[in-house]
């Protein structure tokens, strides 16, 4: 009788935060901050935003944002042409106003981020969307080919997709006055 091997929960969190690691520090922050306005775990403009310009723009993100339960609502079940109508078009407009935004440079970071707003269902369907919106006019054609190349054929072409939640949800860190902390 063979023992079936059950991934440890703390090693696959642990993977998670050091894919998070290796995304810029742009990115980390945007992710964060993506997930404060997609989730609603805090008042995003009072916890990001820096200046009028960047308060705008977490106020375009949060009317976007909005969409978020409907295309959770329509995640497709299967991959029927029809069952993708409602799904896709919405995802991909979404994806493309993430990707202009100029802070998600790579498919990994995007299907980090998108994981986490839209759960494992999503899955299948962050390729096709990733692939979509890094190829509209609105990015620069060195920003869109460096998102193009950033997707690899494994993730292109995978043949199935994990159902496992995420664990790991960065969220906003206070910094420590280190002169401080240390007495």
């Amino acid at each position: 009788m063979t023992k079936e091997i059950q991934p440890v929960p703390g090693a696959m969190t642990l993977a998670e935060m050091k894919e998070f690691a290796s995304f810029s520090s742009a990115t980390q922050r945007y992710i964060r901050r993506s997930l404060d306005v997609g989730l609603d775990r805090s008042d995003a403009v009072e916890t990001w935003s820096r200046d009028t310009v960047e308060e705008a723009g977490i106020k375009v993100q949060m009317s976007l944002y909005r969409r978020l339960d409907a295309i959770r609502r329509d995640i497709p079940e299967d991959c029927a042409i029809d069952s993708i109508e409602a799904f896709m078009p919405s995802l991909i407009s979404l994806a493309a106003f993430d990707l202009g935004q100029g802070r998600i440079h790579s498919f990994p970071a995007f299907r980090f981020l998108y994981e986490r707003l839209l759960g494992p269902e999503s899955r299948p369907w962050l390729p096709g969307a990733f692939c979509a919106a890094a190829s509209l006019p609105h990015l620069h054609p060195k920003t869109r080919k460096g998102l193009l190349q950033s997707i690899s054929e494994a993730a292109a072409t995978a043949p199935g997709w994990s159902n496992r939640e995420p664990s790991f949800f960065p969220e906003w860190v206070e910094k420590v006055d280190v002169s401080k902390a240390a007495h």
